[in-house]
């Protein structure tokens, strides 16, 4: 049985303290891969803040970084020596005009290689963070796990159209081997209307078919909707052989960098679908839904509550890498350019770019607010 964490968490104080929580966390490991990586490559910083707007709490320390803690407790920033704002928007008169060893130290006079590296180490941050965690939870707890064999096929389905029988062992889907009942489940899930090939061992011998998952809408037990691919087939713990798995230290760091990475390709599969027609785009949630997540997951127990956290922070981390002005990836974007070019855009272009990049954002939140006020109201 899973620790308790001993509260209440699904009422909205609870939901609030396990966002913060949650938020607050992944927040930190993220600048603080910027702020790391930055003192190595000998940038000087003026702030490392936890939340944004007035400030509540903080000190400096010996390198001059302020550390501070602010009221809005939404996100945080690492600014640079150097930097406009806490966007990390260059303060391009101001560096120009400063003597070469003082601009040495500010983050736009820095090398492209120091400036690449300290960017990208907020979402690599997250990324390590996110593995670190599963690495604990399978070690520690272990994860249960099933093996692909088909107990039962659901009545007019596509999987009983497609020929799929019980006691079928399914070795691989286009091509990619399947380990686990789970693995079946997660590749289906992200392919609605989608014709997967299926190769499926009976009797000893391998059988090939086609099979097109059907999109439905499902509820999880706190009725939050969920729109997803499935073909009909029920895998039972005794025809999968379900079982609890504990791994050892490096494999765990294994098992964690994999289950990483099936979270990205099932982003991947998702936004593809939705531009692609053959989902909707109301999964997309803003700090309403986060919260109410963070709040069921924690009533759920320190297990459930790490997993979503894990989770939570390779979508913070890939969220940043998008190639949008203001993010990092848009400033990653940026030093690609310069590097094929040889120089940097120019300030005119980045300060157009930065205003752009600031319209989508926003854009993006006024949406995934949207979709928490629609799912809430539904």
């Amino acid at each position: 049985m899973e620790p308790e964490l001993g509260i209440g968490f699904t009422n909205a104080p609870g939901m609030i303290v396990a966002f913060l929580v949650a938020i607050s966390f992944l927040v930190f490991f993220h600048e603080l891969g910027h702020y790391l990586v930055a003192r190595w490559c000998g940038i000087r910083i003026l702030a490392f803040s936890l939340g944004f707007g007035p400030e509540i709490v903080g000190r400096t320390d010996k390198h001059g970084t302020r550390w501070k803690l602010c009221a809005i407790p939404l996100g945080g920033y690492v600014r640079f020596y150097g930097d406009e704002d806490a966007a990390s928007r260059p303060d391009f008169a101001g560096v120009d005009a400063m003597p070469p060893e003082e601009r040495a130290k500010t983050f736009n006079g820095a090398a492209l290689w120091k400036r690449t590296l300290t960017v990208a180490a907020g979402p690599i941050a997250n990324f390590l963070l996110a593995i670190a965690i599963f690495a604990v939870i399978f070690s520690v707890y272990g994860r249960g796990v099933s093996d692909p064999v088909v107990g039962e096929v659901v009545a007019d389905s596509p999987a009983a159209e497609a020929g799929i029988q019980p006691g079928d062992i399914m070795m691989s889907l286009d091509g990619q081997k399947v380990g686990t009942f789970d693995a079946v489940v997660r590749y289906v899930s992200v392919r609605p209307g989608v014709p997967i090939h299926l190769t499926v061992e009976r009797d000893g011998a391998p059988v090939d078919l086609t099979v097109v998952p059907e999109r439905i809408e499902e509820q999880d037990q706190f009725g939050n909707a969920m729109e997803l691919g499935r073909i009909g087939v029920v895998g039972t713990r005794d025809s999968g052989n379900f079982r609890v798995e504990r791994y050892q230290p490096l494999e765990a760091i294994g098992q964690g960098a994999l289950q990483s990475w099936h979270i990205v390709v099932s982003t991947y599969d998702y936004i593809t679908n939705v531009f692609a027609g053959r989902m909707k785009a109301d999964q997309i949630g803003g700090p309403v839904r986060v919260a109410t997540m963070a709040g069921q997951m924690a009533s759920l127990g320190i297990v459930a509550f790490a997993n979503f956290a894990a989770i939570l922070s390779v979508s913070v981390g890939l969220f940043n890498l998008l190639p949008v002005p203001m993010l990092d990836g848009g400033h990653l974007l940026f030093y690609a350019i310069e590097a094929v070019r040889g120089r940097p855009l120019s300030v005119r272009v980045q300060e157009f770019a930065f205003r752009i990049g600031l319209f989508l954002v926003l854009a993006l939140m006024v949406f995934a607010t949207w979709n928490d006020t629609i799912g809430r109201m539904g």
